[in-house]
């Protein structure tokens, strides 16, 4: 019987495993057993995957604690790097400040005032040099959270990490690239949507050539939940968007299974624990599904769903911010039962600022705590089994199935179409938008609290909390340093590599990373290459609909 197989296949891989310690039991002396539920039924490692990816899950290993960081300059944001790393931290994940993420150098108007306030200001690869000094980029993984100007950064990251010794085919990590729910829901795009699918095909194409431990596309949930989605929306328009990612590789050349292995994706750990777990262990359900019944996908590693986990910064609050740590705890906790391959735990501050490095400590040991002294990590899927959540997780997956199927009628049977065209047609954005109506609808009138905002107000005078602050000072140290840049490199160079760069988007066979690459080590700032880019592609304008 299927039900056997899938027993027996989970126990050979489980006693395959390297366990992180000989025995795992309760404070009290109490052994417990890997995983429970009936021999008939669904195991961790075993299609479809609804309780997990890994046999043995975390007694192999435990998540990755994936803090996020960046503010100021480069210098600043590379010593709060290296105070994670010292902290016990075991992997980087980068956030860029707003002219970054618009592709715009430090000294453009438009950067007035916004620089290295809400991330890292990069204008050149002299900037990722500070970023990663004395951080051994072949040791720890780097996650960098960038979509419009996503080959840009990492062919500034190739570059230098190229100078520093590190061989391209050596570094591990991912880049965000999610450009369709910029669209849906963030909204930090430049080029029009079916130009910057290309800029997604090239990386895609890129990295699975020449880059074997970097995931080219952490496909993003998260921004679109915190836009005001849905959990069952988060779900389905994340999904739909991996599938779309699937088929665009394909367009490209490349198999399922080429592709599949290095996409990671990434979800809100909202503060609905039970909704929260039920749509973890549908998405890996359905992800497996599909993939190996519509895509045909033959790698068992491809139907594999592998997530990084982020807890709901919307759900952070300004008033009673030390509230913020119980929030962020019971969130972190619903990742990790949910099976997530990678956890960033929010700073209480952050509804204020920039988190402080007492703040961001006392997050990541909200991680540690859960790993280390809860013991939720002896057993795969602990809540399976439980009638609340198998029930919850049907659900997730009926929700998640109705909405492929409107995107797949627009798509005319395609993923990748339907979710342009869904772009296009403000299919996402109105779904989006009326959820976040209702819900801001039930907090004004009072059917959901939230504690310290619209009841248990006492307690709400101001918090003597020390905040991060980031000064004009910095932004006049990130625009001298960009003009110190301009001022010594090979001017000549730079022309080089940007007509080559404005050639060859011209051109849509060609894959344009190697000319990024070529342009990052000439110096070449970032708002260079995007404008050299957006003079080929156009700029997009979206047409709003209420």
């Amino acid at each position: 019987m299927e039900s056997e197989r899938a027993y027996d296949r989970w126990r050979r891989d489980y006693d395959a495993a390297k366990l992180r310690r000989p025995s795992f039991a309760t404070m009290s002396g109490i052994e417990v057993d890997p995983v429970y539920g009936p021999p008939d039924g669904e195991f961790p490692g075993v299609y479809p995957y609804t309780r997990g990816i890994h046999a043995s899950m975390y007694r192999t290993r435990l998540w990755t604690m994936r803090m996020f960081a960046g503010f100021g300059t480069a210098v600043d944001t590379n010593r709060r790097f290296r105070e994670i790393i010292a902290a016990g931290g075991t992997g980087l994940s980068t956030a860029f400040d707003m002219p970054t993420l618009l592709g715009l150098d430090s000294d453009d108007p438009m950067s007035l005032g916004e620089v290295g306030r809400c991330g890292v200001a990069i204008d050149s690869i002299d900037d990722v040099r500070d970023l990663f000094r004395d951080i051994d980029l072949s040791a720890i993984t780097t996650s960098m959270t960038i979509n419009s100007p996503a080959a840009i950064m990492l062919a500034l990251f190739v570059a230098q990490a190229e100078e520093a010794g590190v061989a391209r085919a050596r570094l591990g990590g991912t880049l965000q690239n999610d450009i369709l729910k910029e669209y849906q829901a963030q909204k930090e795009f430049v080029f029009p949507p079916r130009q910057s699918m290309r800029l997604v095909r090239d990386t895609i194409a890129f990295t699975a050539a020449e880059m074997p431990k970097w995931n080219s596309v952490s496909v993003s949930g998260y921004h679109i939940r915190e836009a005001g989605s849905t959990a069952a929306e988060e779900l389905a328009f994340t999904l739909a968007n991996g599938f779309a990612y699937l088929e665009l590789a394909r367009e490209a050349g490349l198999s399922v299974d080429e592709v599949a292995p290095r996409l990671s994706f990434f979800f809100n750990a909202h503060i609905d624990f039970f909704e929260e777990i039920a749509k973890y262990r549908a998405a890996r359900r359905i992800w497996a599904t599909w993939l190996r019944n519509h895509y045909r996908a033959a790698d068992e590693r491809s139907w594999q769903l592998r997530f990084h986990t982020q807890t709901a910064g919307v759900s952070l609050t300004a008033q009673q911010p030390e509230n913020n740590l119980a929030r962020t705890a019971i969130e972190a906790l619903a990742g990790v039962l949910g099976g997530t391959q990678s956890l960033h735990t929010n700073s209480m501050d952050e509804a204020l600022a920039l988190p402080s490095e007492k703040a961001a400590r006392l997050a990541l040991r909200t991680q540690q705590i859960i790993a280390h002294e809860t013991n939720v990590a002896n057993v795969a899927d602990p809540l399976g089994g439980s009638w609340y959540v198998e029930a919850l997780t049907d659900e997730m997956e009926r929700q998640a199935e109705s909405l492929f199927a409107e995107l797949m009628d627009m798509g005319d049977g395609s993923m990748l179409e339907g979710c342009i065209r869904g772009i296009e047609q403000n299919w996402f954005q109105h779904h989006i938008a009326e959820s976040a109506y209702q819900l801001e609808r039930a907090f004004n009138r009072g059917e959901r609290i939230i504690v310290g905002v619209n009841d248990f107000l006492d307690g709400n005078e101001a918090e003597d909390l020390e905040l991060l602050r980031i000064t004009n000072e910095d932004e006049r140290k990130q625009i001298t340093r960009l003009a110190t840049v301009r001022q010594r490199r090979d001017d000549d160079a730079v022309r080089r590599a940007r007509e080559r760069l404005a050639t060859e988007a011209a051109d849509p066979e060609v894959n344009l990373m190697p000319a990024l690459i070529d342009a990052a080590r000439a110096e070449v700032t970032v708002g260079e290459m995007m404008a050299t880019m957006a003079g080929v592609f156009g700029r997009y304008v979206e047409v709003p609909v209420l």
